[in-house]
């Protein structure tokens, strides 16, 4: 007979973090683990993250399904999923834990040559919004670190502020020296964004990410005709679990390329059904995590590691916050390894 609990944990981050959304200080995400009655040492732990404003999971409304879910943790899963549907953050933790603990307790929720130690994953550097000199200053420190590949935030500053930073690393380091993505996570409107990307094209950009918001699939089909700048959907992807209605939309939109979170997908599954459906159609993805702690990142990273997707990922988010719990993961540079002679301290987690 299986048992689970949760508990809230804080997150701090190390300086506020500037996002099209606003600025972030704090985060707030919940841990669940699940045991068997008889062996309550060995468990899996699971965790559910939440972006106040992206996520489609209702906080007011999260601990409430939380408790059902371990109240009912020993019903089938697909028993469980169906009840989820609205709160994909909680599928994820939910899929965690049992992963988790399928494995012994011992925080492997995807096996192979990344969790062994073999192969690590090249990642991008995430350049946070803020002023022109702040984001200046991001950008040299990833570079000296060895980032060959920066995922700049866009959408929040003036438009010719944002462009003038791009223009300026440009004129010191052309594609072939560093590969430049930018997320605009929706903030250009349909009228005014194909004027946008043509401009950032120029640039030699990899790609931009939901130039504008989810939910017009004309508009941005439209954009993906019309300009030389590749699109990449993100924000697009959230509330679609049938795979029917992802290959309608990947059919529709045909996008350059499509980016997973997990945590807002509804977890590891749907993010494979999502892989399988931009498969059929010859489309490129990575995975990115969405401001997870060390042991969403974890898991994140390790489903990701058993594709051996050669471009770099978003999975550098693990070094944000003051309150992390110690894992694993190691980050060097632009590579994110997995060494699993360290042991994970889940000591700060108070259940």
């Amino acid at each position: 007979m299986l048992q689970a609990n949760f508990t809230k944990y804080p997150l701090t981050f190390k300086r506020p973090s500037g996002t099209s959304r606003g600025v972030l200080t704090e985060k707030t995400c919940y841990f669940i683990k699940v045991h068997d009655s008889d062996n309550p040492e060995v468990f899996g732990l699971g965790e559910i993250s939440i972006i106040e404003g992206l996520s489609v999971d209702n906080p007011s409304q999260l601990e409430e399904n939380l408790k059902w879910v371990c109240q009912n943790i020993n019903e089938e899963i697909t028993t469980l999923f169906a009840q989820l549907m609205d709160f994909p953050a909680i599928r994820m933790g939910v899929e965690m834990a049992l992963l988790d603990l399928k494995s012994g307790g011992k925080r492997v929720y995807f096996n192979s040559h990344f969790t062994r130690g073999i192969q690590p994953i090249n990642i991008n550097g995430l350049i946070w919004m803020g002023d022109t000199s702040f984001m200046l200053n991001q950008i040299k420190e990833k570079l000296a670190q060895g980032f060959k590949c920066l995922k700049l935030k866009i959408g929040a500053l003036n438009f010719e502020e944002e462009y003038k930073v791009i223009q300026a690393i440009r004129e010191e380091y052309d594609e072939h020296e560093l590969e430049i993505r930018v997320d605009a996570n929706g903030a250009f409107s349909a009228e005014d964004a194909l004027s946008k990307l043509d401009r950032l094209s120029e640039l030699d950009l990899h790609s931009i990410e939901q130039p504008i918001k989810q939910g017009q699939w004309q508009e941005m089909a439209q954009l993906c005709e019309e300009t030389e700048l590749p699109i990449a959907l993100d924000e697009e992807l959230i509330g679609t679990y049938d795979p029917n209605r992802m290959t309608e939309m990947l059919e529709t939109i045909n996008p350059d390329y499509i980016i997973l979170k997990p945590s807002l997908l509804g977890g590891f599954r749907a993010a494979h059904q999502w892989i399988e459906a931009a498969g059929e159609m010859s489309i490129p993805w990575w995975a990115t995590s969405a401001l997870e702690s060390n042991v969403g990142l974890a898991a994140i990273a390790q489903f990701t590691g058993q594709y051996y997707n050669p471009l770099p990922q978003g999975l550098g988010t693990g070094q944000l916050y003051t309150s992390n719990v110690d894992s694993p993961l190691q980050l060097d540079g632009q590579v994110l390894s997995y060494n699993p002679e360290t042991l994970w301290d889940l000591s700060s987690i108070k259940w």
